[in-house]
């Protein structure tokens, strides 16, 4: 599958991958649990299935019932929408991404965040990144 399919995702069927990768496996029941003012079932059922078809899920059955399961690791999901979204919103700079998520007023980061965030600057200067 693209980086581009995985990024290209509505509201509704973000949240619905954002609960199965919380997750890790669930059936529409559990899905329906699991996001904000849920639709009805079928309609959830509908978008898993739909979501299966555009490649983001699998399933297995478990006696009468599917349990749907992501068939992109967690990592690669996020660094696949981290890329969309500041290559969407600041112009693709890594910089800027990091500068507004320091300037954030619940961004407060502890000392020992701070040391381990310089510590992977200072690799990635010594890596040439």
């Amino acid at each position: 599958m693209s980086d581009e399919a995985q990024t290209n995702l509505s509201r509704r069927e973000r949240q619905i991958m954002d609960a199965i990768y919380r997750l890790g496996r669930a059936s529409v029941t559990e899905v329906m649990e699991n996001i904000p003012d849920p639709p009805s079932y079928s309609a959830v059922r509908a978008m898993m299935g739909i979501l299966e078809t555009k490649g983001h899920l699998t399933h297995e059955q478990e006696g009468p019932k599917y349990v749907y399961l992501p068939t992109v690791a967690r990592e690669r999901a996020r660094k696949t929408a981290l890329r969309s979204l500041v290559s969407t919103f600041f112009d693709g700079s890594s910089r800027e991404a990091i500068t507004a998520l320091l300037e954030m007023p619940d961004g407060k980061l502890s000392k020992g965040e701070l040391d381990a965030l310089s510590e992977l600057i200072e690799k990635a200067k010594k890596e040439g990144r």
